[in-house]
């Protein structure tokens, strides 16, 4: 029951409330119908019994209003109640004796005994209700049935706010920050909607910092490195100079590093897919890897994807790119298994797990390349893709392969 949703698990509970109370109920009711036809019949035969087994009965006599009294009854006039009992009445029980017969009719509101002794006849009326246990039991159950459901009805509209409050954490979760909360209750839901509501302008606001922070700092430092790059070409020295060009190098990459890790991890970014193939991705790898060609290696058989093209291909360029800077040979080899692309590399097996590399600014070991940003960017890129990244070390050729794994 711990994945069923809560309105399904409380629709659940006042179903079955509602079949096991009606189950109680048929049962006592039908149950207790022949026991309480049976109680009626004995009713009426003692009735039977008082009025013919005595032999003097005096009509006015004090000891007949006395069984009156005692049995319910009220003497009517049978003309009264001639055409009643004709059209609808119904012999329910009849008695015999030597002084006389005894009849009980019913009709739709009334039950009626006649009483025809040999020296008068009399007509009563029956006072006690009709089945009375009956319309109890009828009347209870229908005051519970109500109340269950009112109670039903109250705990749907207490939850409602809920699924409200779900739907706007829906909307936040995929990307709209501009989603308002509004709960105006006093209750567990409403603090929740109200705290919900401050930590989403608190994100907000904390996104808005970090992304003039980028920018501003990204503004900043471009400036001066490219004053730098323009000095170190008046350097003589030419050992001098391109230590300082590949500093100012990576700096540049660093930057263009932190604008793509913006741009991927902002909350509404979507990748732009469209139907291309793999040879495409790859001539527009080659462009961005801006590398010698003899540095690589491709084999790989071509087919249709629905992909977006630039993603996919800074993907396959970060991934070469680590290949030939971290590889003892300064070689990478790209090649297609199935549906993978695997990209492999001759080096020592990593020493951590791949999520540990995933993270942002993870590094093995002090290099003089890489600020451990380019694996970061792969995940999240094959994340939006919807791709797998697996890594895994080939032992016979001693090689890293990292896994594209396509659908």
């Amino acid at each position: 029951m711990k994945n069923v949703s809560v309105t399904t698990f409380i629709h659940t509970i006042f179903i079955i409330a509602i079949v096991v109370l009606g189950a109680t109920f048929f049962y006592l009711l039908s149950s207790g119908k022949e026991q309480r036809k049976l109680q009626q019949i004995n009713r009426y035969k003692m009735i039977s019994d008082t009025f013919l087994t005595r032999e003097k009965l005096d009509k006015n006599s004090v000891t007949l209003k006395k069984l009156y009294k005692k049995y319910g009854l009220e003497p009517v006039d049978p003309d009264q109640v001639k055409k009643e009992i004709e059209t609808q009445g119904r012999t329910i029980f009849s008695g015999r004796s030597v002084y006389g017969d005894v009849r009980v009719f019913r009709t739709d509101k009334h039950t009626y005994i006649y009483v025809d002794r040999y020296d008068y006849t009399l007509m009563l009326l029956d006072k006690q209700p009709q089945d009375y246990i009956y319309k109890l039991l009828l009347t209870i159950a229908t005051i519970l049935g109500i109340l269950l459901l009112f109670m039903y009805v109250m705990v749907l509209r207490k939850l409602y706010p809920l699924k409200k409050l779900h739907r706007q954490i829906e909307q936040f979760a995929a990307g709209d920050l501009e989603v308002k909360i509004e709960e105006s209750g006093d209750d567990e839901i409403g603090k929740i909607a109200r705290s919900f509501d401050k930590a989403i302008r608190h994100i907000k606001q904390l996104m808005s910092s970090k992304n003039l922070f980028m920018r501003n700092i990204m503004h900043e430092l471009k400036t001066p490195i490219t004053k730098g790059r323009i000095i170190v070409e008046t350097i003589d020295d030419p050992m001098a100079r391109e230590v300082l060009t590949n500093a100012f190098e990576r700096m540049n990459e660093l930057i263009s590093d932190l604008a793509e890790v913006e741009r991927i991890t902002m909350y509404n970014f979507a990748p732009q897919k469209e139907d291309t193939t793999l040879q495409k991705v790859l001539e527009r790898t080659e462009r961005v890897l801006m590398t010698d060609p003899e540095k690589y290696t491709l084999h790989y058989t071509d087919r249709p994807l629905h992909t977006d093209v630039k993603l996919l291909a800074l993907v396959l360029k970060n991934l070469m790119d680590n290949g030939i800077k971290y590889s003892p040979d300064h070689h990478v080899s790209l090649m297609t298994v199935g549906n993978r692309i695997e990209v492999r590399s001759v080096g020592e097996p990593l020493k951590e797990d791949l999520s540990y590399y995933i993270e942002p600014f993870s590094q093995e070991e002090k290099r003089s390349h890489g600020f451990g940003l380019g694996l970061y960017i792969v995940a999240n890129i094959l994340e939006k893709l919807g791709y797998g990244f697996r890594y895994r070390y080939d032992k016979e050729k001693g090689e890293n392969v990292f896994e594209v794994v396509m659908d």
